[in-house]
């Protein structure tokens, strides 16, 4: 397989005297830098040859995992109230000032993470900053604004209870950790969306939007020197009260989830298909194994020519999507089969999807079928690496999660160090009788799972 060469800086701290921040190292002919401002922020840029365009990202540390039960919901209700108006801008002005910019605006709320993102040319980059960070440093939070926000995501509550994929996702969450913030749906309850007032709502975003909490992160045909002079203007128009609040607000240590190994089966005696979830505990995103837990996933159920794609759906015709996927969280991991059948056939689906589970475990994964999954893997990365957005998001949630850059040379080199016995160990540590969860939804009347059943 051939390896990528692409030289990256992998971490560094750059000198800018306005910031008053320590230096350990400058090599600005890297295309990768990266500078953590004296109020905390880091700021991360990869320069991008040949490129007329640029993306441009602020990442905050903050997703549903952070909220209290009464607060379920809020960093998700504020990924969409800051684009309702600020000072400086209605709601009608930003979304024209986007549309002008591109209209390439991404936003989104994870477990871990609330991001924002606009790729534009990048003749406009100043322009796109200064719009972000008035969203995000600056927003209004008017009373009315937000009453009509809160039936906007009551309306997008209901979307997903009418999806039965999403729906047993959110179901089988909140079986698999109980009384965890992780269970909890990311946007939140019509319940407790209602109580999100302006006082409530600016007082969250007070301490979550704390600049030690923020990552911004560009890639494309940008400049680091001139990033760093755009966040200095930003932040010094935001220098307000709240502001000092939040830079001096308390952290609030994360809380390991304990994973329960649920089996349950919701009848829904409307829906025409069955949808079933197979599930155990997997590495998190910050444990060594996690790249052989990813080839073993991907074997398992990544792509047309995974196993559970042929047993079930190529060879039987028992299903349309049929899949399997993990989930990396900073601290656990979940790693999940997802099949969509007649409820007649739901027994025999469930039946192979043990069954390919017990093969992994008793036979070591051939060397060309591992090799298949590895240029799988590499072909991904090296894709994604003509993508501005994706190098963007990619700068981000490293930052986030590991604290430093991972290079694609690193990652490509570590998929190729996997062997079929580190699959065969993962498999080994992972796939146990006790710690599989099931949960199923849909016209199951009778159909019922026992841990016996799932013996592996």
């Amino acid at each position: 397989m051939t390896m990528l060469r692409c030289v990256v800086l992998q971490k560094e701290i750059t000198n800018h005297p306005k910031f008053s921040m320590s230096t350990l190292r400058e090599e600005s002919h890297q295309p990768v830098r990266r500078t953590k401002l004296a109020n905390g922020t880091i700021v991360l840029t990869e320069h991008m040859l040949g490129l007329r365009s640029a993306t441009i990202g602020v990442w905050v540390r903050r997703g549903s995992r952070h909220e209290t039960p009464a607060l379920n919901g809020i960093c998700h209700f504020i990924e969409h109230a800051v684009f309702k108006g600020t000072r400086r801008r209605t709601a009608l002005d930003i979304a024209i000032e986007s549309d002008r910019l591109g209209g390439h605006f991404d936003a989104y709320t994870t477990q871990e993470m609330t991001g924002f993102a606009l790729k534009v040319v990048d003749a406009a980059l100043p322009q796109a900053f200064d719009l972000l960070a008035d969203m995000l440093l600056a927003p209004r939070f008017d009373a009315d604004d937000l009453a009509r926000e809160q039936k906007v995501i009551i309306e997008e509550i209901k979307m997903v209870e009418d999806s039965p994929e999403e729906l047993l996702g959110e179901l089988f969450n909140s079986a698999y950790f109980p009384e965890h913030p992780l269970g909890l749906p990311i946007e939140g309850t019509p319940a407790t969306i209602a109580t999100f007032d302006r006082a409530t709502t600016a007082n969250f975003h007070a301490h979550a939007y704390a600049a030690r909490n923020l990552v911004i992160a560009a890639a494309g045909n940008v400049q680091h020197e001139q990033l760093l002079e755009l966040c200095e203007r930003a932040f010094v128009a935001a220098a307000t009260p709240t502001n000092d609040v939040q830079q001096h607000s308390q952290e609030t240590p994360l809380v390991p989830p304990r994973a329960a190994a649920p089996l349950f089966v919701q009848h829904k005696p409307e829906l025409e298909q069955a949808h079933l979830i197979l599930a155990t505990p997997w590495p998190s995103a910050r444990d060594e194994d996690r790249y052989a837990a990813s080839l073993l996933a991907s074997v398992l159920g990544g792509g047309t020519s995974s196993r559970l794609w042929q047993a079930i759906r190529e060879e039987r015709g028992l299903a349309y999507s049929v899949g399997a996927a993990a989930s990396g969280y900073y601290d656990t991991g979940v790693f999940h089969i997802y099949a969509g059948t007649s409820p007649g056939q739901a027994d025999e689906v469930l039946d192979l999807a043990l069954a390919e589970l017990r093969r992994v475990l008793r036979e070591p994964i051939g060397a060309e079928e591992l090799q298949l999954v590895k240029d799988q893997a590499v072909a991904s990365i090296l894709l994604n690496l003509e993508s501005t957005s994706a190098r963007a998001g990619t700068l981000a949630r490293q930052e986030m999660t590991h604290g430093r850059r991972i290079t694609p040379d690193e990652i490509i080199r570590r998929l190729e160090a996997v062997t079929p016995a580190d699959l065969q160990r993962v498999a080994r540590a992972r796939f146990q009788t006790e710690s599989l969860a099931f949960g199923a939804l849909g016209d199951l009347d009778g159909f019922m799972v026992d841990r016996e059943r799932l013996e592996i």
